[in-house]
């Protein structure tokens, strides 16, 4: 007879259940913890190491004794083909049923920012292109294609997406992020929540919550918000990211959050996330962030209490291998210093996603070693759209789009293939000499390819590269613990800027950075700026692809560019006191708005029309005309934001409340349609409880937050509202063409 937890056509938690009820403590345990194979050979380029234990790590006989829960990044901790790393992850996995009395095979996950981080896979955008798209469809296809090949490859958990908003450019992994709205985070994040999910893999919001906001923007530092802020700005966009997109996963921040780490804080990964909103998946530990609560963060003095203190607080499993959930965490349960129900209770959450995976049934076999393409035609060619979509046109006097003639390709990362990656990027993320296993065109190649002459000669214009080269832990100028001190261009950029325009020759500025710098003069005596945050692969064929008009810049800004390199933090989502005022000599107007991006024709904005009240529970249409006056085919970005000029607390001078993308022929318009319900202006208010309130609501539309031709409002009416859990998230749009 089969026993109930083998059988598939039982609900998942009768099978649970009955599985926990014949587990021993120690093999309810096996399944918090993780194991990461790397290679022994200690000269092997591989993926570096966050741990500041000093221990040796543990061999899989050792972690996988009475079973083991994930399995970690087979595929992205060194090079290996496709089929090799399906050959090695079918021995891990050959073991770890062998190992465990159940025979229950690991979750395997991977990171997948910038596309499946392994050897040869297509790398996409970084994040924060995803942000400058303004294109959530797109976005969902990106993240369909990663995950199918995750998914053939035998992986089921991606870490991504990254739903940190921005507070601080200075911060390095500010590249990883996809912009400094939450709308917008909200939107992108989870669209590619949707993508990753409905390709069978699950995805991993991160990092819950408030990372991004450390203080001078250096990673890891302590983090210091009011709760409105937290609430407001930091926490929506995973709100959004689980009701509307489904993540079966969330990841720890590594910050403390007024002095309590968020790896031990009960009262945000128990309390606000599975109580508030009503999240039951799996919490897994950012790599060694149980590990930190002893050795980074002093809260605990032992590897058993640090995991003791997570597993109270809510994280199910310990990444990146096993240090505190192990045997350290079953001696205190042993002696009763840790209740048994907690144990019980992160490995049911675990049990509940293996049986929904598929891991519990009796007839699962690990995927087959075959050669897998990871870098097919159609994700290159997907990975160039979006490329395309989020260049962002910053300035223009014409001289773009060029026609074939002489160019010079000038600039430190000009011929480095590397700089149009993400430092989740296999290539910069793993310690690879040589190769970096991809077809990775530079601009110039792509220049030439385009038809133009690439020549350093007596040029008709220069075109001139500057930016980052990402990395990480101090390996480059952008990505994880490649923090900044300011925004000026990193070395002597801006000295070579101003050298190459002082030649008189028309000079196209092409940024490719993994954060908006101040680029100063620059901006005004370039001909042309185009703005691209890490665009992959095909980063530098888009581009060649707009520079000679064969592709539109629709990209837009999903960061406001600062006029000046200090005066940190200067996002646009600020009360009116956080901007320019006559009661500082600082002015923090940015060079470059949020939503900011130019294209090839202009449009006109006109016909505004707002429904003049509502109801506090209620919803008002905002409709608005845009038309292409110029002549040629384009795209503008419609966006809507709101203001709240009386609340009874401070808040931000205006924000993004929806956007659409309108792709317009020469002369042709459309009428654009935004469905704002009342929950869309809703706030934390003084007692810590969102609300509606009633009174005026401004309303403006146009084409940055800078730039909002149209202005209007309506009027909430009734009593205050505090709206419940499933308060309307968004605001959708309907684009009807018009004559």
């Amino acid at each position: 007879m089969t026993e109930p937890w083998r059988d598939p056509l039982l609900p998942v938690s009768v099978r649970v259940a009955d599985l926990l009820e014949r587990m021993t403590l120690e093999e309810k345990a096996g399944q918090l913890t993780a194991f990461w194979a790397r290679p022994s050979d200690p000269g092997a380029p591989v993926a570096p190491v966050e741990d500041d234990s000093g221990e040796s790590a543990p061999r899989l006989d050792q972690v996988a004794t009475h079973g083991l829960g994930q399995l970690t990044r087979v595929f992205g901790t060194a090079p290996v083909t496709a089929k090799a790393g399906t050959e090695r992850l079918a021995s891990l996995q050959r073991q770890v049923t062998a190992a465990g009395r159940f025979g229950i095979p690991a979750v395997v996950h991977e990171e997948c920012l910038t596309g499946f981080m392994t050897w040869g896979a297509t790398v996409f955008p970084a994040p924060l292109a995803w942000g400058a798209s303004f294109d959530p469809e797109l976005v969902r296809r990106m993240a369909a294609a990663i995950g199918a090949g995750m998914r053939r490859a035998g992986v089921h958990q991606g870490l991504a997406p990254v739903l940190d908003v921005v507070r601080d450019y200075r911060w390095g992994r500010t590249e990883e992020c996809i912009g400094e709205d939450p709308c917008l985070v909200g939107a992108i994040g989870t669209a590619y929540v949707q993508g990753l999910e409905g390709a069978g893999i699950v995805a991993t919001l991160k990092h819950f919550a408030g990372y991004s906001a450390s203080r001078a923007g250096r990673n890891m530092a302590p983090v210091a918000v009011g709760p409105r802020e937290f609430a407001d700005v930091l926490v929506e966009p995973f709100v959004r990211a689980l009701r509307e997109g489904g993540a079966r996963s969330v990841m720890n921040s590594y910050t403390d959050v007024d002095g309590v780490p968020v790896a031990a804080d009960e009262r945000l990964l128990t309390g606000l996330l599975r109580g508030e909103l009503g999240f039951t998946g799996v919490v897994v530990a950012d790599y060694y962030a149980v590990s930190f609560l002893e050795t980074r963060h002093g809260v605990t003095g032992s590897r058993g209490a640090a995991g003791a203190l997570a597993l109270t607080a809510g994280i199910d499993v310990e990444l990146p291998t096993a240090r505190c959930y192990g045997e350290p965490l079953t001696e205190l349960v042993r002696s009763g210093s840790v209740p048994e129900e907690l144990v019980d209770r992160a490995a049911q959450r675990v049990l509940l996603q293996k049986a929904a995976l598929g891991l519990l049934d009796p007839d699962w076999e690990p995927a087959a070693p075959e050669a897998v393409d990871l870098d097919p035609p159609e994700n290159r060619a997907l990975a160039r759209l979006v490329a395309e979509r989020s260049t962002v046109l910053l300035v223009n006097d014409g001289t773009l789009p060029l026609r074939p003639c002489r160019v010079a390709v000038h600039g430190p990362y000009a011929d480095e293939p590397r700089s149009l990656l993400g430092c989740y990027a296999f290539p910069n993320h793993v310690a690879a000499p040589g190769e970096p296993g991809l077809e990775i065109a530079t601009l110039g190649e792509a220049l030439g390819a385009a038809g133009f002459t690439v020549t350093a000669d007596d040029p008709d214009v220069n075109v001139l590269v500057l930016g980052d080269r990402a990395g990480l832990f101090g390996r480059g100028t952008s990505g994880e613990g490649c923090d900044a001190e300011s925004l000026d261009l990193p070395g002597d950029q801006a000295a070579l800027a101003s050298a190459v325009l002082d030649s008189g020759v028309p000079t196209v500025l092409v940024v490719v950075s993994g954060r908006p710098y101040a680029l100063g003069t620059a901006a005004e005596r370039a001909s042309a700026v185009l703005q691209a945050f890490l665009p992959g692969e095909e980063g530098a064929t888009a581009l060649a692809r707009i520079i000679s008009g064969a592709a539109e810049p629709s990209g837009r800004l999903p960061v406001s560019l600062p006029r000046r390199a200090g005066g940190q933090p200067g996002t646009y989502l600020h009360a009116g006191l956080g901007g320019r005022t006559d009661w500082s000599s600082v002015d923090p107007t940015p060079l470059f708005p949020f939503g900011h991006g130019l294209s090839w024709t202009t449009f006109a904005f006109s016909d505004l029309a707002v429904d003049p009240e509502a109801p506090t529970d209620g919803a008002v249409t905002v409709s608005a005309t845009v038309r292409n006056v110029g002549g040629v085919a384009g795209t503008e970005v419609v966006q809507l934001y709101l203001s709240d000029p009386v609340a009874s607390v401070v808040r931000p001078q205006r924000w993004l409340a929806g956007f659409a993308r309108v792709e317009l022929p020469p002369g042709a318009a459309a009428r654009v349609a935004f469905c704002v319900h009342a929950d869309r202006t809703s706030f934390t208010g003084l007692d810590l409880r969102r609300r509606v309130e009633p009174g005026e609501i401004g309303v403006a539309v146009g084409r940055s937050s800078g730039d909002l031709p149209l202005q209007g409002s309506f009027t909430l009416r009734g009593p205050v509202r505090h709206p419940a859990a499933d308060r309307v998230l968004s605001v959708p749009a309907e684009i009807v063409p018009v004559k």
